[in-house]
């Protein structure tokens, strides 16, 4: 039982940060909302149109999407790296195969016209 005792302490110490800390910005903050805090920031500049008027195409959240996985699935590269030496050939066809399908992603992504800016 002695083993767990590190893991309660990290635990509770994991869940109490995120509640005193969101306490203490409750204390310390303004309660006073007013006409000032509700506008937007752009530079000191009035704003000529409402925020919420631009509707933003499927595309963009598309391309964010894609960097998103294509990101997160190279960071997989790092850690295969490290233990290049001691994962030999399984590592290195494991690899291959992983790098075979993301590649394969790519080329979809690329013919569906998911990577087109403009």
């Amino acid at each position: 039982m002695e083993h767990y005792v590190p893991i309660l302490v990290f635990s509770l110490v994991a869940i109490s940060f995120p509640v005193i800390a969101l306490l203490i910005a409750k204390v310390i903050r303004s309660g006073s909302p007013g006409q000032v805090k509700g506008e937007p920031y752009e530079c000191g500049i009035k704003p000529s149109t409402v925020a919420f008027d631009a509707r933003f195409s499927i595309r963009y959240y598309l391309i964010a999407v894609l960097f998103v996985v294509f990101d997160v699935e190279t960071i997989f590269l790092f850690p295969w790296a490290v233990m290049f030496e001691k994962l030999e050939l399984f590592g290195f066809i494991e690899m291959v195969v992983f790098l075979a399908i993301l590649l394969v992603g790519y080329i979809y992504a690329w013919r569906r016209g998911a990577l087109e800016w403009a």
